[in-house]
């Protein structure tokens, strides 16, 4: 709906997501005038603060978390913030927290970061308190569920208060400037979009590496693994990006419509298109770190590592493999997208001696935001010894081609589209469950078979069946 709130209610305002980025994003939009003045933030947890308690919070959260010569203009934008102890298992309090929030003339936005678990009985909190009327929208951070049957659950309880007009799914990856760029890359360059196809294009990969463990989400990633943290959502959302036809507009119907017809054409997956992992004990940066099991203190079959060969069966795609990695306790940390293209026809330098590579474009996406492509060139010289090439890269490193600009977070631009009403970078129910019906197909073949994850040390590049599901296909992971 086509309204800018002028409030916003933040549900698990303590949590570590609003230290690190909520309460940062907010701030900097107010910091740079992008927020109403009439904005008022309330916040909700249940942790028995006051308002006053609330905002000694957010100054200290701010102050670990946002950059020192950000930090000027923090008393304004803490006078914004208000805040109501809820527990949202039961239904005392909403009342409260909805006289806090007070009339809302323009409209109410709501980001809900609770567990999943909590999202009916906080929609029917919502609705008791009146605060689900058509003037209001609502966030739901993920995890949206754990299969197929459990994201419907969660989206009809949702579903029952809110039109699928004031829901907003967030993707956090949808917010990055770069994952951005590359719709501009793809639709705004007549360079790249006639050659965006299996006729040049001869495989694509995206790699989602981590060099962390469990850190403080020990419960949560022990019952959801690698496959539903990361593949289910930001993968398949980088994938429907690069795969997707060219929408009729930039908005959010068109966009998104493009996406889901491509993971609905995603093919099942074999039983050889996927590995699986988990690390052990190594080293990471020459720093000695524990097994998985060894944090968890415990034995346990979640994996830690996925790779898989994925096809889009389609017209532009029949043929190219996708490949998609992700792992904790990488060598590095890394989020890229790689578009392999094919090797020329012919080449007319063969009686020269030189050999040609095929061009590479390569998408970074943290912890550097660049775009490289690798192109042929001459090698400057008589060439009286025969004539060399060698690829040579060109460089968009995006801080450096945009110097003047702000660098935001992603949490920046889904805050402030969630007030505005901009649903174009976010998931659309069609999309979550066509996202989670394959990787539910994924989880039964691996039951079906009885596959286990493989063991790989941290600070390798997962286990070596991995490597050998691209070298099958003559493909080699883009590791330097």
């Amino acid at each position: 709906m086509s309204f800018t709130a002028d409030r916003l209610l933040l549900f698990g305002a303590t949590g570590d997501l609003a230290q690190r980025m909520l309460l940062p994003s907010l701030y900097a939009l107010d910091a740079d005038g992008l927020l109403s003045d009439d904005l008022k933030i309330v916040g909700t947890a249940r942790s028995d603060l006051s308002t006053d308690d609330y905002r000694v919070f957010a100054r200290e959260a701010l102050e670990k978390y946002l950059p020192e010569d950000r930090r000027g203009g923090v008393a304004g934008f803490l006078d914004r913030l208000s805040y109501v102890p809820v527990d949202a298992t039961t239904l005392d309090g909403y009342e409260s927290l909805a006289r806090e929030v007070g009339e809302y003339p323009n409209g109410l936005a709501i980001f809900l970061s609770t567990a999943p678990s909590l999202f009916e009985a906080t929609i029917a909190g919502l609705e008791h308190a009146g605060l689900t009327g058509s003037n209001v929208r609502i966030g739901l951070e993920k995890p949206l569920g754990t299969s197929l049957s459990t994201s419907c659950e969660i989206n009809d309880a949702v579903a029952k208060a809110f039109t699928e007009d004031r829901i907003f799914r967030i993707d956090h990856y949808l917010g990055k400037e770069t994952v951005q760029n590359l719709l501009a890359l793809r639709f705004a360059n007549l360079l790249f979009e006639p050659v965006w196809n299996a006729t040049y294009i001869d495989h694509v990969q995206i790699t989602v590496a981590e060099t962390v463990g469990l850190e403080s989400r020990v419960a949560y990633y022990d019952d959801s693994g690698a496959l539903r943290d990361m593949v289910q959502n930001h993968m398949l959302q980088l994938l429907a990006l690069v795969a997707m036809e060219p929408p009729t507009s930039f908005d959010a119907t068109s966009v998104r419509d493009e996406k889901v017809k491509v993971l609905r054409a995603l093919r099942p997956i074999a039983k050889d298109e996927t590995v699986t992992g988990q690390y052990r004990a190594g080293a990471i940066d020459g720093q000695a770190v524990p097994g998985y099991d060894e944090e968890l203190g415990r034995e346990s079959d979640t994996e830690t590592f996925v790779a898989i060969k994925a096809h889009v069966d389609n017209w532009r795609w029949k043929g190219v493999p996708f490949y998609m990695r992700t792992g904790k306790r990488l060598p590095e940390r890394v989020t890229e997208i790689v578009i392999q293209f094919r090797c020329i026809p012919h080449s007319i330098f063969e009686g020269r001696g030189a050999t040609t590579q095929p061009n590479r474009l390569v998408i970074g996406i943290q912890p550097e935001e660049n775009i490289q492509m690798t192109m042929m060139a001459k090698v400057p010289g008589l060439d009286r010894e025969g004539l060399r090439l060698r690829p040579v890269p060109l460089d968009i490193a995006m801080p450096d081609a945009f110097s003047g600009a702000v660098r935001r977070i992603a949490y920046e631009r889904l805050l402030l589209d969630l007030v505005e009403g901009d649903q174009t970078l976010f998931v659309r129910r069609d999309e979550v469950e066509a996202q989670w019906d394959w990787i539910d197909a994924i989880r039964q073949l691996w039951e079906a078979n009885d596959i286990k994850p493989k063991t790989y040390g941290s600070g390798s590049w997962g286990p070596s069946a991995a490597i050998a599901l691209a070298e099958r296909g003559g493909v080699s992971w883009h590791d330097e």
